[in-house]
C-alpha cells in the first residue's frame, strides 16, 4: 500500500531523512515513532507529496507520489495535527467543500458524516466547536472519497481522556478498510490502537516490526524498546 524505497532528504549540510526503506501492507495500523527531530514531520511530507526528496522515491498504492503526483494522493487522506478547518463555516459546509475539491458528488458526505458522528454539529460554526469535533471534522475530511492510506499525525492531541478514548476507537475501526500511518508521541496510544510500529532516529529507521514483536524482545515493554533503539537515556 505505501512503498518507501531509499527516501532521503537534506537542508543544506543537514541529512533530516537518510535513506529509508519500508513498506507497509493494506489493512494494517502503524505506529510512526521518533524523538523530536528524528525525521517524523520531513517523512510524512515526502510521503504526502508536499516536499520532493532529495533522492529515492515514495510509492502510494503503486503510484509514484511525484511522477504520478495526483493518482497518488487520489489515494490518500491526510490529518494534520491542526485540522485546516475554515472557522466561519458550518461543519456541513465544511465537508461539501472539500467533496467539491476532490471532485465527489455530495452524497458522498453521508458516510463520513455517520462515521466520524458528526450528525449533531453539522451546522455548528467550525470556530465554535469543542477541540475533539474539530479533530472529527478534520478525520472526515481525510475519509472522503475512501483513500486507500490515511495518515494522522498527533490525532488525540489535546483532547481530554474521554476524548481520547473516542477518537481511539475510531482509529480501531479504520484499519478494517484502509492502511493508516499513525504518527505519535504517546507509547499509550501505540499499544492501544496499532499492530505494526516503525521507528525512527536521526533520520534513519531503527525499528520496522509487528508491535508484539518488538514489545517481546524488550520484556514485554514499549517504553524500553523506544529507549533503547533511539539511544534515550530514560533519565536524560
Amino acid at each position: 500500500m505505501i512503498r518507501a524505497e531509499n527516501l532521503s532528504r537534506s537542508f543544506a549540510a543537514r541529512r533530516a531523512v537518510d535513506g529509508l526503506n519500508f513498506s507497509l501492507p493494506a489493512g494494517s495500523v502503524s505506529a510512526f515513532l521518533g524523538p523530536n527531530g528524528a525525521g517524523k514531520t520531513t517523512t510524512l511530507r515526502m510521503i504526502t507529496g508536499a516536499l520532493a526528496p532529495s533522492s529515492g522515491r515514495v510509492f502510494v498504492a503503486g503510484f509514484d507520489t511525484f511522477e504520478h503526483p495526483y493518482q497518488a494522493r487520489a489515494q490518500l487522506g491526510f490529518l494534520p495535527e491542526k485540522p485546516p478547518l475554515y472557522p466561519e463555516l458550518r461543519v456541513s459546509e465544511q465537508l461539501r467543500f472539500v467533496a467539491r475539491l476532490k471532485g465527489l458528488p455530495l452524497s458522498s458526505i453521508d458516510a463520513v458524516i455517520e462515521r466520524c458522528a458528526l450528525g449533531d454539529v453539522l451546522q455548528q460554526l467550525q470556530g465554535q466547536l469543542s477541540k475533539g469535533f474539530r479533530q472529527r471534522t478534520g478525520l472526515a475530511c481525510a475519509l472522503l472519497g475512501s483513500p486507500s492510506l490515511l495518515i494522522l499525525d498527533e490525532p488525540t492531541s489535546g483532547l481530554d481522556p474521554a476524548q481520547i478514548e473516542s477518537m481511539r476507537g475510531l482509529i480501531r475501526g479504520l484499519g478494517a478498510d484502509h492502511t493508516v500511518l499513525l504518527s505519535t508521541h504517546l507509547l499509550s496510544e501505540v499499544q492501544a490502537v496499532c499492530d505494526h510500529i516503525l521507528m525512527i532516529h536521526q533520520g534513519r529507521l531503527v525499528a520496522d516490526d509487528s508491535r508484539e514483536a518488538l514489545q517481546a524482545a524488550y520484556g514485554g515493554s514499549l517504553q524500553t524498546a523506544f529507549f533503547s533503539r533511539c539511544q534515550i537515556e530514560p533519565n536524560s
